[in-house]
């Protein structure tokens, strides 16, 4: 089956602008999977001329920190501006001990206004659960944030057997139909929040 399988829908109304989404990277490990899934997730929101895409690489956030203390302000700000401006985020993550990595909570909970008010959708990995355990853990804290958590999340069980060395899967069928799920829910969540946010600011 082919790798090359487009998400076709057509969110938005004409003229309206694209969506700003921030990918955030959740694993910082030497050696980490969570690139090679980001890869590929983000080559598909790419080909959507409603999206407009950063990445968040939590990596490079942690390493311009020691022991908590910001060491690189400009990376630091830089962060901080790619969420501020995001309309909506999807989170990629693994799972660790039935839970998520302790460099993507520093980074959630570096900032908080930047959550407010916008939708969040999961990519997760792991084991026979596809880290699904470490997203349903990581709802509570962005609800706690006054963010909107995606239900349709898409996932990876035991992702290194599916992708090559190219970074493609062999079979991408069931991953390309949740994102297509998962993106018509982070789509709608993010316009109508937007728009509501325009028209009277959020206040928590």
């Amino acid at each position: 089956m082919s790798n090359h399988v487009d998400i076709e829908w057509s969110p938005g109304g004409a003229g309206t602008a694209p969506l700003r989404v921030a990918v955030v990277i959740g694993s910082t490990r030497e050696g980490r999977f969570g690139t090679t899934i980001a890869d590929w997730f983000v080559g598909r929101l790419r080909r959507q001329d409603t999206l407009e895409v950063e990445i968040v690489d939590t990596r490079e956030v942690a390493l311009s920190h020691a022991f908590g203390a910001v060491t690189d302000h400009a990376s630091r700000a830089e962060t901080t501006e790619k969420l501020s401006r995001a309309d909506a985020f999807v989170v990629v993550t693994p799972e660790y001990n039935h839970s998520y990595p302790g460099a993507l909570k520093n980074l959630i909970d570096e900032h908080h206004v930047e959550w407010q008010a916008k939708p969040v959708g999961f990519v997760s990995y792991g084991g026979i659960s596809g880290g699904l355990r470490a997203v349903e853990h990581l709802r509570p804290v962005f609800a706690e944030l006054h963010a909107v958590t995606i239900r349709d999340t898409v996932s990876f069980a035991n992702p290194w057997r599916r992708f090559d060395d190219a970074g493609e899967l062999a079979d991408p069928s069931d991953a390309v139909t949740a994102t297509k799920s998962m993106l018509k829910q982070l789509t709608w969540w993010g316009e109508a929040l937007r728009t509501a946010r325009a028209a009277n600011p959020y206040g928590a």
